[in-house]
């Protein structure tokens, strides 16, 4: 298993480790999980950049890092619903897209053509990430506030990006 593989791997060891931390609630176990979050997204940004420079890609890559991804964003978002941070809607809309944007690649893979990540889709996980850091601080008099700021970023990104995907290969579903 080559490093790219690795530091995936390692991503998606530490969700449950993330999730744990803040379950088990300790003083401080925000800054902890938070902690781990920014390292395992860091771990997405290394281990891309590691397999395009040598040229490791591989179909488990291919495969496990937007997966790994999904599976981290998705953890805290679900966090953050439970301890009433974010509502319900804004992850049912991420949840909505990622199925959606799945599907239409699925579909455009049964015929021989590889929908690559957008511009538009690059901005929506950038937002969120830093969204969902800014989310996990404690800033006195403007958290709330700063909440639904990202909350708001997080779905408008996510609805702009999705909607974007179908537009540009509106002929994968009318040949599907």
């Amino acid at each position: 298993m080559n490093l790219p593989n690795k530091l995936t791997l390692l991503r998606i060891i530490l969700i449950p480790v993330f999730m744990g931390v803040l379950y088990w609630g300790f003083p401080g176990a925000d800054y902890v999980a938070l902690a781990i979050f920014v390292i395992a997204s860091l771990t997405d940004m290394l281990d891309g950049k590691i397999a395009r420079k040598y040229n490791l890609v591989t179909d488990f890559g291919k495969f496990a890092d937007p997966l790994a991804d999904k599976m981290l964003v998705t953890a805290a978002m679900l966090w953050f619903v439970e301890i009433g941070r974010m509502p319900a809607w804004a992850l049912l809309i991420v949840i909505i897209r990622e199925f959606a944007v799945s599907g239409l690649r699925m579909i455009a893979s049964d015929k021989g053509r590889v929908i690559a990540a957008g511009w538009s889709g690059k901005v929506k996980t950038a937002a969120t990430m830093v969204c969902i850091v800014v989310m996990f601080l404690h800033i006195p008099g403007i958290q709330n506030t700063l909440n639904m700021v990202c909350v708001w970023i997080i779905a408008l990104t996510t609805l702009y990006s999705g909607v974007e995907y179908f537009v540009k290969n509106k002929d994968v579903i009318a040949s599907a």
